[in-house]
């Protein structure tokens, strides 16, 4: 039987961040390839507009999930210092109570959006040709929001204790169900954008089924029936680990979505080569992103632990893989953008507008990549609201940087836009992380924010 945790306080840094890392990697990359396939499927399948439909969901799905997930993330803090320190009954009752915490978010969101929904596509200025495909799109994906968090959740959980290698197994399946559903429900069954998010649902399920089955092998995760008595404090506790995560997240979708009032200001074509453009860019930055999550396991079981020094350790070694790691996907964002939009797109005007985007950002990748480094190493060790206030920088930047730019260099100075919001957040999170290291040198232990 497969090992479920893994021990990340002893051992060689650079190795165990790897051996970590890595499994994370593909099984985030998998996932991000049954985004891209689905973007190709409804592009070439139902059409640009319809491409166009599903990215303007984009900056918003993130400010809703993205909320939820964060608060997930969170929650996986806590377990990884309690794991770390080996309070498998402190561990037990957390994960009791994220499960309540992860069930009322998951009603609120599916509910609340009956109300919001079109509403908030009108304020974003989303064009009239799209707004039917958008709120069909979009609506199917939050009725299976609950799903989704619990999916994530367990996930988190696995990783907190060092498990990497059934997430992975768990995104691969639900990738391929994901492709084939999507492929079947929008050419045989001729579904449309409906029938794209429904697979998406579907996918998650499967994971989340896949993840639950190894996280029932593992005694110590799972809670015992005295566990699941209501622990206000505890509660609380969570939740004031995990929201300042969890908002930030949303913070920075808020400038996602400013960036989308700009473009779908510019008209359909421009909003579908957005759409294109923002499916690269968050394929290419999983390695960044997958290395962030290393980190913050890593981090948060070692503070726990007490060893400060293999923090240190271990930041090091993340700042050397995110250059290698970005330097390939940065290549492709440099000098094949038409090769890249071209596997989603069909009208060569289109294809032209994602040249002049991609090129930028792949520019900037470096930075990126390190943001999410000293991110999730401040946040690992406890202390999430100065990473919250990051994201309030990277929604002025880019706020400051399109309402200078985009009059000027239009579709370019959305890219401008977005790069800047790396870079702030990025400086201000490595001053943050040495700040914190200076202050751990000598002391013991403290889990406050």
């Amino acid at each position: 039987m497969q090992k479920t945790t893994n021990d990340m306080t002893q051992g060689n840094s650079m190795k165990l961040i790897f051996q970590f890392f890595l499994p994370i990697l593909i099984g985030n990359l998998f996932q991000q390839l049954y985004s891209f396939v689905d973007s190709m499927v409804v592009g070439k399948g139902i059409g640009d507009v319809a491409l166009a439909a599903v990215g303007n969901t984009s900056s918003v799905h993130f400010l809703i999930l993205g909320f939820a997930m964060g608060l997930t993330g969170g929650l996986g803090i806590c377990i990884s210092h309690s794991f770390g320190a080996n309070d498998i009954e402190k561990l037990r009752k957390e994960i009791a109570m994220s499960v309540y915490i992860c069930l009322a978010i998951g009603i609120v969101i599916t509910v609340g959006s009956l109300f919001w929904m079109r509403r908030l596509f009108v304020f974003l200025q989303t064009p009239e040709d799209m707004m039917t495909d958008t709120l069909v799109y979009f609506g199917t994906i939050l009725a299976g929001s609950t799903v989704t968090i619990f999916n994530n959740f367990a996930m988190t959980l696995l990783r907190s204790v060092g498990n990497s290698k059934v997430p992975l197994a768990s995104m691969i399946v639900s990738s391929v169900v994901n492709i084939v559903l999507d492929l079947l429900f929008v050419f045989p069954f001729g579904m449309g954008v409906f029938g794209a998010a429904l697979a998406t649902v579907l996918a998650q399920v499967v994971s989340a089924l896949y993840c639950l089955v190894y996280i029932r092998r593992a005694a110590e995760l799972l809670p015992r029936k005295t566990d699941w008595r209501a622990d206000g404090v505890l509660l609380g506790a969570l939740v004031g680990k995990g929201l300042p995560v969890a908002v930030m997240n949303s913070i920075t979708a808020v400038g996602g979505m400013v960036l989308q009032v700009f473009v779908n200001q510019m008209g359909t074509a421009y909003v579908a080569a957005y759409a294109a453009c923002m499916k690269v860019c968050g394929l290419f930055e999983q390695p960044g992103i997958t290395l962030g999550l290393a980190l913050l396991t890593f981090t948060g079981q070692n503070y726990g632990a007490g060893k400060y020094d293999r923090i240190k350790q271990g930041v090091r070694a993340g700042v050397v893989l995110s250059v290698l790691v970005n330097l390939p996907f940065a290549a492709l964002e440099i000098f094949c953008p038409k090769l890249l939009a071209s596997l989603m797109l069909n009208d060569a005007t289109v294809i032209s507008y994602t040249c002049i985007f991609l090129p930028v950002t792949g520019v900037a990748l470096f930075a990126l990549g390190w943001l999410f480094v000293f991110r999730n190493a401040c946040q690992g060790m406890g202390k999430t609201v100065l990473p919250m206030v990051s994201g309030i920088v990277e929604v002025a930047m880019r706020v400051m940087v399109v309402l200078l730019l985009a009059p000027r260099l239009a579709f370019r100075g959305v890219a401008f836009a977005e790069i800047s919001a790396w870079v702030g957040a990025g400086v201000m999170l490595m001053i943050t992380y040495f700040f914190y290291q200076r202050r751990l040198s000598g002391k013991t232990p403290d889990v406050r924010g």
